[in-house]
Parts: C-alpha cells; sequence; structure tokens
C-alpha cells in the first residue's frame, strides 16, 4: 500500500483522525497538542492519531493529500477540516462541535 492509499484507507475507516506530531497522550508541538485539547473540550469519542514523526513518507503525503503544508490535519468522515489554527476559529464560534455533532464522533 503506497502513502496515500494508506491516508485515504485510515480516514475512510475511522470517523475522527488527527495526523499530528506525537500521539494524543504525549503531543510533541504545542499545535498538536492544542488540536488533541480542543477535540476532547468537544467530547470527541474514539480519536485515531497518527503520528507523523515517525514516517517521513506520511509527514509528506499527508501535506500533499490535503494541499495543506502544516501539521496536525484533521479529518471528519473522511473529509479535510482544517488544521489547529482554522481548529481553534471554529471552536471559537461553535462551528467545531457543531460539525462534529451532526458527524455523530461525540458523547
Amino acid at each position: 500500500m503506497d502513502v496515500k492509499e494508506f491516508i485515504q484507507k485510515t480516514v475512510t475507516d475511522h470517523p475522527v483522525v488527527l495526523f499530528m506530531k506525537g500521539s494524543a497522550q504525549f503531543p510533541q508541538c504545542g499545535f498538536s497538542g492544542r488540536a488533541v485539547q480542543l477535540l476532547k473540550q468537544c467530547g470527541v469519542k474514539n480519536l485515531v492519531t497518527v503520528n507523523v514523526l515517525e514516517d517521513e513518507e506520511v509527514r509528506q503525503g499527508v501535506k500533499e493529500y490535503a494541499n495543506w503544508p502544516t501539521v496536525p490535519q484533521l479529518y471528519v468522515r473522511g473529509e479535510f477540516v482544517g488544521g489547529s489554527d482554522i481548529m481553534t476559529e471554529m471552536f471559537e464560534t461553535g462551528e467545531l462541535q457543531s460539525l462534529l455533532k451532526k458527524a455523530e464522533v461525540t458523547e
């Protein structure tokens, strides 16, 4: 399976996927940590994280897949949502909570 297939399979097999630096338990950058905190505050259940630091091909591939230059990257039900800044803006307006509730991925 090539990197694009791996990313495609990951985002379609799991309702909420965060490509990040580190893991939900141990984020390895502030932006990834913020993204995880926002999702926890929204009550996301079954968050799947992919540590891009473990595989350079995935780290580059995810940037090309979404045509988005930075990590973290959030996918909900296979759709790219955005990075940490967009997630923060959406959270502040209530849009992130609405999106996650509509996708039926919160408690």
